[in-house]
């Protein structure tokens, strides 16, 4: 299992509605809006990478209203 984290940049004003609709897709296991450079940080998991790849590119980065993610694997060292 591979976990991480992804920081989402939206367009302005739609960070709110943006993190609700990111809550309902399978594999998100939180998303928050928060201030700062990040409008949404969204914490996910999948059953390897290229699962996790698939979940950002095809789930959360086709949303209207997303402008930009970064992915953020979690390390366990």
């Amino acid at each position: 299992m591979v976990q991480a984290y992804v920081l989402v940049q939206t367009e302005v004003g739609r960070a709110g509605d943006l993190a609700e609709l990111i809550r309902g897709i399978d594999g998100v296991r939180e998303a928050d809006d928060v201030t700062g450079p990040y409008d949404v940080i969204v914490r996910a998991q999948a059953e390897d990478i290229d699962a996790l790849g698939r979940l950002v590119v095809a789930r959360i980065q086709r949303l209207e209203g997303i402008a930009r993610t970064l992915t953020c694997p979690i390390v366990q060292i």
